[in-house]
């Protein structure tokens, strides 16, 4: 079984976990530090496989005595946390809000029902079979952190400072981002996506800005989101001016009674950023903006949500393979393994 990724050195004593993701959900970037016979790890991957596969490659990186004390997860979506049920004894550190987005997340046996159990021939189900079809979620219960803050928290770890900032509500309610003084570097979390449409689920917008612009402002050179490949301030200033376009793009549409799903399309078909993947995850972001301009505080349902993008990216794939009744009926769409 192939698991996508490399631990890659960034930094003297930091690592990234870095998948070849761009395209598909769920191939979370994940971090490794070590100094002075301690270590830490930033964020975890999917499954119990793949976090296994992380922790094999980290092994020669902390010696026979070494291990893993810590561990800070950026925020509770299943590609960044399921992972912790491998850990053991480990302090988990994150954000106080972390444990209320939690409360809203799918369970790993959730995610197994919708994947394996449900109708092939829907337009959801044939969009999770593809994104989600490579991951095992058998075996995994999640878990909470062991330790919580709010707002921002110092840290040490050897001989290595750590600040973990508070970013949410902006991806989830719980969100954090890790500035390595020492070494230059930010771990954004999901905060920040690199070569595909980014999805927000619990915004607004404008919180994902400000966080970029945090991030910014630390002068780090180097920036490790929570999908992607490396980045540099310059790449972040980039993904700034297309959040713009989108908070800007659906507060214009909202005003003038688009409906969400519409919008979506329409900032699609303009043909802003074509080299992003995932354009039907507009549907998920932007619906989440015209919350937020609506006034509603609930908590959405995110099947629904994710049922939004399914059926644009069904009607692309039709689209592009003309006489095509359902992209589940294509073999090319199975998940890759």
């Amino acid at each position: 079984m192939s698991h996508d990724a490399h631990l890659a050195p960034i930094a003297d004593g930091l690592y990234a976990w870095l998948p070849d993701g761009r395209g598909t959900w769920g191939l979370a970037n994940c971090g490794l530090l070590v100094s002075e016979g301690q270590a830490a790890l930033i964020d975890t991957p999917y499954d119990l496989p793949r976090t296994r596969a992380l922790l094999e490659a980290a092994a020669p990186v902390l010696g026979p005595q070494g291990r893993i004390g810590t561990a800070i997860t950026t925020h509770s979506n299943g590609d960044h946390s399921y992972g912790l049920a491998a850990l053991g004894d480990v302090e988990i550190i994150g954000t106080r809000d972390y444990l209320h987005a939690l409360d809203h997340e799918p369970t790993p046996q959730q995610m197994h029902a919708l994947v394996a159990e449900t109708p092939p021939d829907q337009p959801t189900s044939w969009y999770l079979r593809r994104h989600f079809g490579r991951f095992d979620f058998t075996g995994i219960d999640p878990v909470a952190p062991t330790r919580t803050f709010s707002g921002s928290l110092e840290l040490r770890i050897g001989a290595a400072e750590v600040r973990l900032v508070q970013a949410g509500p902006a991806h989830t309610d719980g969100d954090l981002w890790v500035h390595l003084p020492q070494h230059g570097v930010v771990f954004t979390g999901d905060v920040v996506f690199a070569d595909d449409h980014p999805v927000h689920w619990a915004g607004p917008i404008d919180n994902v800005i400000d966080a970029c612009l945090g991030i910014l402002a630390t002068g780090a050179q180097v920036i490790v989101p929570g999908h992607g490949p490396l980045m540099t301030p310059a790449d972040l200033r980039g993904h700034i001016d297309y959040l713009r376009w989108v908070r800007d793009g659906a507060h214009r549409l909202h005003a003038l009674g688009v409906p969400a799903q519409s919008a979506a399309l329409q900032l699609i078909d303009s043909g802003r950023y074509p080299g992003l993947g995932l354009p039907e995850r507009l549907a998920i972001t932007v619906a989440t903006e015209y919350r937020h301009l609506a006034g509603e505080t609930g908590t959405p349902d995110l099947v629904v949500l994710v049922g939004a993008a399914a059926r644009i990216a069904l009607g692309r794939e039709q689209a592009r393979i003309p006489g095509q009744r359902s992209g589940a009926d294509d073999p090319s769409n199975a998940a890759p393994q």
